[in-house]
């Protein structure tokens, strides 16, 4: 185990088990941004709230919202077609549906695409509203609703997503559909109100709170009374109206016996709301990322904020639980991204490089008892992404308290890189052929995971061994399929990505999810590790529409295939 002080790592073991010592100068920075040593908690200790109810066997899909267009959305998915693939999907006898992060981004422009950068965790980008299911549409007059429908935007060109032209055309149209009125300012602070103070700044001093005038740099009566009380009702109006469109989806999954999960970001943008509101538990300063690896020589900086742990237990984790109410209120289930974070974090001091961070520590029992106290009031069940290197209390304690852990085929292997047979996998997961990180079935056998990185030059070793790399992964897993019976010599791609999902189903797994990516064949992942404008990270559609997305023979086929 590693040596601390006041929760920092002195030093840390890798995953060979080689130990590696942290420069005392980045121990005493990192300190530094922890502050002074915390009060006692302002609230009771959190106490272990026990086990999730055991998680009921199912199966269901995973979805990347955006990328589900049809034909009443402006050309990003929205909440009427989470709603609209709800009610197919339980109609085909699926369970749960996993979603990308919902989160709020700063409405800007351009508009941020990754979906795991948010500006807030606690409210909801308006970029998934449906415009034309508002009741301010449906009780306009026809000269205001006609006006709303010419602002629909043509599809992009390159056949991409275009989070820009969508969100300058529902802008426009939000704006025309806005209630009118006296509007001002609420006297009294809420955590709404302060949201929409946030992007109400953002309009005339950009997203990042930090370069604003110092006296709008904390939420509270200076930065009240300058925002645009116009601004802050629209944003006030635009997250009621995503809550009460988000609730109409989550109730389209009554009857399922998971329902829609929810996924939540490790951090939040440094110059987003959340930071700015919630300053008092924010580590200033610190971004979180990943120490150096075989493949990350440098490690890695996610360019997130995250919480303080003295100052977060010294007001009761109240802002912990209060996203977690928040997430659960319209959620069957939650996935915790990197949960290895409640227990530890690597933190990269400012201006340093992510090799020259350290692990900070939490206490998980808290962290991870508020976790399934709040999923227990909800009747919600928690997954949590412990892919990768993770400690091994991570991992015994995801299975004692009940929450799934993650499988995904990809990285399903033994110590000497075979694929796992799929009585071997865990019976404590959900499991998936691919991740959004990860090459989709199509992608895997064609090797365009290499060609993608390869174009975007990103590739750490020769393209030669890249290529060697991926086609004895192919091999090594057609022996597996082989093995199992449900491959042969003569087997297309085809029906080789149908064996994998039919691997999915042999595991003990207890939440096996298919995602429309594989299905149809897309051979392009939705983001790739690494990379910024080489790649269209967030911006690879569905190659079918919703309408016929719900009516194509491949999806028919994985659904009976699931439920038999």
């Amino acid at each position: 185990m590693p040596g601390f002080h006041r929760g920092v790592a002195t030093y840390y073991e890798t995953s060979d088990g080689r130990r590696v010592d942290i420069d005392p100068a980045v121990v005493r920075t990192v300190l530094s941004l922890l502050g002074p040593p915390a009060n006692p908690p302002a609230a009771a200790p959190v106490q272990p709230a026990g086990p999730l109810p055991e998680v009921p066997r199912t199966w269901g899909w995973m979805l990347q919202l955006y990328g589900l267009r049809s034909a009443g959305s402006w050309g990003v998915g929205d909440f009427a077609d989470l709603a609209a693939f709800t009610r197919w999907a339980k109609s085909t006898g699926a369970g749960a549906i996993l979603v990308n992060p919902l989160h709020a981004v700063a409405p800007v422009d351009p508009l941020p695409a990754s979906p795991y950068s948010p500006s807030s965790r606690r409210f909801v980008n308006p970029l998934y509203l449906r415009v034309t299911d508002l009741p301010e549409y449906r009780d306009a007059t026809a000269a205001v609703r006609a006006a709303v429908d010419a602002l629909r935007p043509a599809p992009a060109a390159d056949g991409l997503i275009d989070y820009d032209g969508v969100w300058r055309a529902k802008r426009a149209a939000l704006t025309l559909l806005c209630p009118a009125g006296a509007a001002r300012v609420p006297a009294e602070r809420s955590d709404l109100t302060d949201f929409a103070v946030y992007c109400a700044l953002v309009g005339d001093h950009g997203p990042d709170w930090r370069t604003w005038p110092a006296e709008l740099r904390r939420p509270g009566p200076a930065a009240y009374a300058v925002a645009d009380p116009a601004a802050v009702a629209f944003h006030t109006w635009l997250q009621r109206r995503c809550a009460e469109q988000l609730a109409a989806a989550n109730a389209a999954a009554d009857g399922m016996s998971v329902g829609i999960i929810h996924d939540l970001a490790v951090g939040i943008d440094p110059g987003g709301a959340d930071a700015w509101t919630l300053q008092d538990v924010i580590a200033a300063g610190a971004k979180v990322g990943a120490p150096p690896d075989a493949f990350n020589q440098q490690g890695q900086d996610w360019g997130l904020a995250t919480w303080s742990p003295d100052r977060l237990a010294d007001t009761g984790y109240a802002a912990w639980r209060t996203l977690l109410r928040d997430i659960f209120r319209h959620a069957g289930g939650l996935r915790v991204d990197h949960v290895a974070g409640l227990w530890r974090l690597w933190w990269v001091p400012p201006g340093q490089s992510p090799a020259r961070g350290t692990y900070v520590y939490y206490d998980d029992a808290a962290m991870l008892g508020i976790l399934v106290e709040e999923a227990k009031l909800a009747g919600a069940v928690v997954v949590g992404e412990d892919l990768g290197t993770v400690e091994e209390v991570v991992t015994t304690t995801l299975q004692d308290r009940n929450i799934l852990g993650s499988a995904v085929l990809w990285f399903t292997r033994d110590d000497d890189g075979r694929f796992l047979p799929p009585g071997d996998w865990p019976d404590n997961a959900m499991a998936s052929i691919s991740t959004h990180d990860l090459p989709t079935a199509a992608g895997f056998l064609s090797g365009e995971h290499v060609l993608a990185r390869a174009e975007a030059g990103v590739l750490t070793r020769d393209v030669k061994v890249e290529w060697a790399t991926a086609t004895a992964d192919r091999t090594a897993l057609l022996d597996l399929l082989d093995a199992e019976g449900l491959t042969g010599p003569d087997s297309t791609d085809e029906e080789i990505v149908l064996a994998m999902h039919q691997l999915l189903l042999r595991t003990p797994c207890r939440i096996v999810l298919a995602s429309p990516y594989d299905v149809l064949g897309e051979v392009r992942q939705p983001n790739l590790p690494g990379t910024t404008t080489q790649y269209p990270n967030w911006r690879v559609p569905l190659p079918l529409t919703l309408e016929d997305l719900t009516t194509d023979a491949r999806m028919k086929q994985i659904a009976d295939l699931f439920n038999a």
